[in-house]
């Protein structure tokens, strides 16, 4: 060991990921560096080589440990950068035959590329070698030899070694991952902040009740074993770097391995993983086998509602961890809302007197636990904001639930870098008004039984904002539910409207006997154009349901509609009671329900206009299901409009259906249903035989017929005959209109 490698300082930057920089300014002044200027995901120190090395192979935190170079301010063109860069003596760092590649951050007014940034800082590197008499350099830009940092915001400049190669957070014992996995050194991180190290050292338990591929569970035994997280890393950025002491890393990396050897042999500590998937445990045990701790860590395939407490898992205090998913998808919180009140209820019956620390995107899913989080986390996982809850889960008797309260309190008063302490108390999983909501649902079902059984519907809407406070329309599909939220007034504060609508979501599974993963929740607000029919998921999941004789194909995940306007079931039965030996036109058929309904009833053939392939994909795909002949049901491709003013042919019944307003492309104009339906209707009526019916239906709550039809045609409003029991609530919901000539 040389006495440079003992005792000069070297200007070092240890980045990270945002949120836990304090964090990583203690553990490097722990490894023995002095931690300067802490910026964002980022901490400048000083340090030997012999520390920087030991952080390389130590650092839990850490993502990158750059040797800084040089800092200039006042940087804009690259030939200032490039010029900066010539300057420095890169023969120093990089010898003959070996290669380099350039890993460029940030941007200016003349560099607006990364890949023309780091091209810039190769050239000055280049510049500095030749003019040193040395042969220029090879890029490779997936295993060089030496790996240069560079950063250029608001016109300053860094340049540096990076020492570790590849990001820290890459230990090399994950090659299996499940869903979504969380990077190492945020879950060490987590494990820092819920006071893993000393707990592990107290002898106390871990448990992650969803492991995943088990990341959580290897790094707490990485540290409950004393294991170096790189110990078993391939490679590392300062082996390829010409100032690189060889013999000082050996001995490093020498007593790091003994101290793996012993901590491993003395490491008692529990550390338990569950998961119900077979393929994520799959993972975790041959991630936690290539990290060399296999014995420490037990797995058991069970979900969380099998949750059981372990024979073996004694101590009276421990570590409840896991990072939940967060659903960033709306469709994906019905579940979600479910296994978060599920995961409050097993720790609180199985686990009292430990503490739980939750990691989650979505903080309010987190309230569903029914616990008080007593500190609160601040975080970020990749682009995503998340928080890191730390809730004591407490005996249930009314004196230490007091004396956790008092706790909690002390602990936020204490605390300078806590974001902030929840003091409500921990409250019931299901408030008083979820219940009422729950009533309100069982109520209308109940209501609902004796037409069902006589009408054997099984797609109907149960629940219509009923109550103010639950803005939801609420529709069954057999065994399936499909949850509608109407957008909350600007008036209503949005934490407020979603607190209602986890409510909703936990107490409905019950409410209506159904699995919550077969509730598909999506966001209704006012639509413009053809907003309606955008996809929102592509998952293809489909199914069929039957309505009277016809059986029809539903999505409740890729659309906003289902492909089944619940609401016109009784215009489709009366279209199919109107329908035998007619031949039947169907303008914006959607789906096509009503020509299958129609068809059934005996239709003699029929044509179906829509602008929209998908839909039209769709109608067919419902023609085929029940068994239309397509030479006699055919559909048409186009604009409802263009294709009245040029059809010749006459049809017996005609059924209409506008959307209440259009600005599509594929149209001529745009559509306003109460503006243009008078010359909509003289279209349609002009293609309707002498003694034919025409059915005008809409949308439009307020709409009004013009008086001009009613004055050359038949009209008659059936509106109020066209609603079943599931729709009594809201007779407005559509108007309809039959209209036939004038004897």
């Amino acid at each position: 060991m040389t006495e440079s490698s003992q005792t000069a300082p070297l200007n070092l930057l240890a980045t990270c990921p945002k949120g836990i920089e304090s964090l990583l300014a203690d553990e490097l002044s722990a490894l023995g560096a002095e931690p300067g200027k802490t910026t964002v995901a980022g901490v400048y120190f000083s340090a030997n080589l012999e520390t920087a090395y030991r952080i390389c192979l130590w650092s839990r935190l850490a993502n990158r440990i750059i040797l800084l170079l040089a800092r200039e301010s006042m940087i804009d063109t690259a030939e200032q950068v490039r010029d900066v860069v010539a300057r420095l003596p890169w023969t120093q760092h990089l010898t003959p035959g070996k290669t380099l590649a350039v890993d460029f951050h940030g941007r200016s007014d003349h560099i607006r590329h990364t890949r023309f940034g780091a091209q810039t800082v190769k050239d000055g590197v280049v510049d500095s070698l030749q003019l040193a008499g040395q042969e220029r350099p090879n890029v490779d830009t997936k295993t060089p030899d030496l790996r240069i940092y560079a950063h250029l915001h608001r016109a300053n400049l860094s340049l540096g070694i990076d020492l570790s190669g590849e990001s820290l957070h890459r230990r090399g014992y994950r090659r299996d991952v499940g869903h979504a996995p969380l990077k190492e050194n945020l879950a060490a991180a987590l494990l820092v902040r819920a006071g893993w190290p000393e707990r592990a050292k107290a002898g106390e338990p871990l448990l992650d009740p969803l492991c995943g591929a088990g990341t959580l569970l290897i790094e707490a035994a990485l540290m409950a074993a004393d294991q170096a997280p790189n110990l078993n890393r391939e490679r590392f950025g300062f082996q390829g770097w010409a100032g690189h002491e060889e013999p000082v890393w050996k001995e490093l990396k020498r007593e790091a391995e003994a101290r793996a050897s012993i901590g491993r042999k003395r490491c008692k500590t529990a550390l338990v993983g569950f998961d119900q998937s077979p393929a994520a445990l799959t993972a975790a045990k041959a991630n936690a086998m290539r990290a060399g701790i296999p014995a420490l860590i037990t797995l058991h395939g069970q979900s969380l509602s099998q949750l059981t407490r372990p024979e073996t898992i004694t101590a009276e205090r421990g570590l409840l961890i896991t990072n939940p998913p967060y659903g960033e998808r709306l469709g994906e919180l019905p579940e979600l809302v479910r296994l978060y009140a599920q995961l409050g209820e097993k720790a609180k019956a199985l686990f009292p007197g430990w503490t739980l620390a939750l990691f989650t995107g979505n903080p309010d899913l987190g309230h569903r636990l029914g616990l008080r989080a007593h500190k609160q986390y601040a975080l970020k996982n990749g682009a995503l904001d998340a928080k890191l809850l730390l809730m004591e889960i407490a005996h249930h008797t009314a004196s230490s639930a007091s004396q956790a309260d008092s706790e909690s309190a002390s602990s936020a008063s204490d605390s300078g870098e806590m974001v902030s302490a929840v003091t409500a108390s921990a409250k019931p999983a299901v408030s008083e008004n979820a219940q009422m909501f729950a009533n309100r649902l069982a109520k209308n079902q109940k209501r609902l039984k004796k037409w069902l059984k006589k009408s054997g519907e099984t797609c109907y809407r149960v629940y219509d904002a009923d109550m103010p406070e639950y803005a939801l329309a609420v529709d069954r599909y057999g065994d399936r539910v499909h949850v509608q939220e109407y957008a909350a007034p600007s008036s209503i504060n949005p934490a407020q409207a979603q607190k209602r609508l986890f409510d909703a979501l936990e107490v409905m599974p019950e409410a209506l006997d159904v699995d919550p993963s077969k509730i598909y929740i999506k966001r209704r607000e006012r639509q413009t154009g053809t907003a309606q029919y955008q996809k929102r998921d592509a998952s293809g999941e489909r199914f069929e349901v039957r309505e009277g004789d016809a059986r029809l194909w539903v999505n409740l995940r890729d659309y906003l509609d289902t492909g089944l306007f619940l609401d016109h079931r009784p215009v489709r039965r009366m279209l199919n009671e109107m329908a035998s030996g007619k031949r039947f036109l169907n303008l914006f058929c959607y789906t096509a329900t009503a020509t299958v309904q129609a068809a059934l009833g005996g239709a003699s053939d029929s044509v179906s206009v829509d602008m929209s392939n998908t839909y039209l994909e769709w109608a067919k795909d419902n023609f085929a299901l029940n068994k239309l002949d397509p030479r006699l049901h055919r559909v048409v491709r186009d604009d409802c409009f263009r294709w009245l003013e040029t059809a010749n042919a006459e049809f017996d019944l005609i059924f209409m259906d506008p959307p209440t307003f259009s600005n599509s492309k594929k149209m001529r104009d745009t559509l306003d249903v109460q503006r243009d339906h008078p010359r909509l209707v003289e279209l349609a009526m002009a293609r309707l035989a002498p003694g034919g019916t025409l059915v005008f239906s809409n949308n439009q709550r307020r709409f009004k017929l013009a008086e001009e039809l009613s004055e050359r045609y038949a009209v008659e409003d059936i509106t109020s005959r066209t609603f079943d029991p599931d729709f009594q609530r809201r007779t407005n919901l559509h108007h309809v209109f039959v209209l036939r000539h004038k004897q």
